[in-house]
């Protein structure tokens, strides 16, 4: 037999072993194509020194390099392990191990680079739509239409190439080491099995737990004020890091069969073929598979964790723009606003406005912190805040001896907590007003210029504002003490006042604002990230998915002459199916369930500095993620099924 009838025979054998593999390349090489191609297409050039596109798109390229790279070796080790008795029946034939190389080189050649070829051509058809949607997240309207990018084609081909010649040197190294009776070994040795529980593995079973729980309950109280110095906070930061990583690690390596073991001692050894199946083989192969499970759980959860803070700040835009802005559009200055004014009476737009007096006052806050005031950068006994008397709301009214907090953000309530009563002193440049504090409300009643951005506003009764009025400190004023909202009585109107106030710019002057600028400012900026995030949350998703999938292929293969025995001693189909469902509803949903876990403690250690909303965004990740990864679950159940049928 000639040698390029062995290659395309090989091939043919071996594709139903490599359509995964192959699907994988196709869609790195497609994805990474698309991505090169964003970086130097025209239209995005236009919008990167708003978003910072062409920078941005560059980084993620980077990073999913080494994602595709990683995946590819690793792979390719699975697969040239798994043919390693066909090397050696090659070379018991005669073939010297440079012809085996010559052939196995063939064989990849054509499959990598019809597979990369098929990639940027997928690549190149999807990348209109993926710049499309890209501008639709970021909220820019530009046209866009098909373009081939001859440098994005250049520079995948490079990329692909280098790591296919890394490609080759592993399997030339791979089989000028082995020997011929090594070859028939490998298989076998690749995965560690366990004989017994043995007592060191009870306690680091035990320590595994432990370990997560600690990092769990630390992160819970990192925002908390118990870790009020910088120092402090990275400190702990990375003792969670630590301790989960390790305590993932462990859990693989001896908490699974600890738990496990339980479960089949309660049952005295008496198993039915569905644990004999699931249980058993999972005690017996998941240590071994420890480091790699670690891997893909930790960046699992990184992913998610990553893109559940990006949607959150990208679904919480709106909000925290309302939150900035007190009204549709706000003003400062008081000719500005009339202007404004006057040409929306022109347009027919109607409004309603609100007008506020602030004053900056100082207030000892003692009394209500939650915390002792120790660690702050600021003073507690003179917190710069400003005041508006109650005489203009109508939703609070308020005694001369009464004062109320509005208004506070909830990134800042979690550093410096308030108290739901106590007693504040309202200064003056000479006069201090003691005044009883009723709590704390929601309300946003002026703009971010008067708060900084997330401070609480003091309501007081007016006799008290005209007082503290009277005797304001002049050096911490603001520029402007009158604040002026329009509010639209047909929000149908909003783009068309939003170009208005555009066009008079206003929107240079950060003294006045619009709410819907800022709101899509915010989600052009933060959609960028969360697009990147995404689709390289999807790489690896896709990858990790593919690694799990080739090792279920290769269990299967080992553990068919298991198969064969069970359906010569009457099992059926059937009840063969059954056990290795549970078993991989564990081999996928114990991975995928640890890293749901990290995630969801991660994000909720710190949503707040990101946005207004946690569930909904946190919850449609979580649930989007969980339904593509049981896709490769679904798809080993079905590899199983077709084993199970060939095993008699």
């Amino acid at each position: 037999m000639r040698v390029n009838e062995l290659v395309l025979r090989n091939l043919k054998k071996n594709f139903k072993n490599y359509y995964l593999y192959v699907f994988a390349l196709i869609f790195s090489a497609a994805l990474y194509f698309a991505f090169v191609t964003l970086q130097y297409d025209p239209s995005l050039e236009e919008v990167k020194d708003t978003v910072k596109g062409a920078a941005s798109i560059r980084a993620a390229s980077v990073l999913l390099v080494v994602i595709v790279s990683i995946f590819l070796l690793y792979a390719n080790n699975i697969f040239i392990k798994r043919r390693s008795k066909e090397i050696g029946l090659f070379q018991l034939i005669g073939m010297t191990k440079g012809k085996i190389f010559r052939l196995l080189s063939a064989e990849n050649f054509i499959l990598y680079f019809v597979s990369l070829s098929l990639g940027i051509f997928v690549g190149f058809a999807s990348s209109r739509l993926i710049l499309m949607i890209l501008f639709k997240i970021i909220g820019v309207d530009i046209e866009t239409t098909l373009r081939f990018s001859t440098e994005a084609f250049t520079q995948t081909l490079i990329v692909f190439s280098i790591i296919y010649l890394f490609i080759m040197l592993m399997n030339h190294l791979f089989i000028r080491r082995q020997s011929i009776l090594s070859l028939f070994r490998v298989t076998s040795s690749t995965e560690g099995k366990i004989k017994g529980l043995s007592v060191w593995q009870m306690i680091i079973g035990i320590a595994g737990i432990a370990l997560i729980i600690v990092g769990y309950y630390v992160s819970s109280r990192l925002f908390s004020g118990d870790f009020t110095e910088m120092n402090e906070l990275f400190l702990a930061m990375a003792f969670i890091l630590g301790t989960v990583i390790l305590g993932t690690y462990l859990l693989y390596k001896g908490s699974v069969s600890f738990i496990f073991h339980l479960i089949r001692k309660g049952k005295k050894g008496y198993l039915n073929i569905n644990e004999v199946l699931s249980l058993s083989s999972i005690m017996f192969r998941m240590k071994s598979n420890a480091m790699l499970l670690t891997i893909i759980t930790t960046v699992s959860a990184l992913a998610i964790g990553l893109l559940s803070l990006s949607y959150i700040s990208y679904y919480s835009a709106e909000k925290k723009a309302e939150n900035n802005v007190a009204g549709d559009f706000a003003f400062t200055v008081p000719k500005d606003a009339q202007k404004f004014k006057q040409a929306l009476d022109e347009q027919k737009i109607a409004y309603t406005t609100i007008e506020h007096e602030v004053i900056q006052i100082k207030v000892n806050m003692k009394d209500i912190l939650g915390t002792d005031g120790s660690g702050l950068y600021v003073d507690p006994s003179a917190m710069i805040l400003p005041a508006v008397s109650d005489k203009d709301l109508h939703d609070f009214d308020v005694s001369p001896d009464e004062t109320i907090f509005t208004g506070y953000n909830d990134l800042l309530q979690k550093f410096m907590s308030l108290k739901d009563s106590g007693q504040v002193e309202l200064k003056g440049k000479t006069e201090i007003i003691p005044q009883t504090y009723l709590g704390l409300e929601k309300d946003y009643l002026i703009s971010w210029y008067f708060t900084s951005g997330g401070i609480p506003v003091a309501i007081v009764d007016d006799s008290i504002f005209k007082r503290l009025k009277d005797d304001q400190d002049p050096e911490i004023q603001k520029e402007s003490s009158i604040f002026i909202g329009f509010n639209l009585r047909d929000d149908t109107q909003m783009e068309k006042a939003n170009e208005i106030f555009q066009e008079l710019g206003f929107s240079e002057n950060r003294m006045h604002d619009s709410r819907l600028s800022m709101s899509n400012q915010e989600k052009a900026n933060i959609g960028l990230i969360m697009f990147i995030v995404a689709f390289l949350g999807l790489t690896f998703l896709i990858t990790s998915g593919c690694i799990l999938y080739f090792k279920q292929m290769g269990e299967s293969e080992e553990e068919k002459p298991h198969y064969t025995i069970l359906r010569k001693l009457g099992f059926t189909q059937a009840d063969l199916l059954r056990g290795i469902r549970s078993k991989q509803i564990f081999n996928f949903g114990i991975p995928l369930s640890i890293g749901l876990l990290h995630s969801y403690f991660a994000v909720q250690s710190g949503w707040f500095l990101f946005g207004t909303e946690v569930w909904t965004p946190m919850i449609v990740v979580m649930v989007l993620y969980t339904a593509l990864y049981s896709i490769f679950g679904f798809l080993s159940l079905v590899y199983y099924k077709k084993v199970i049928k060939e095993a008699l």
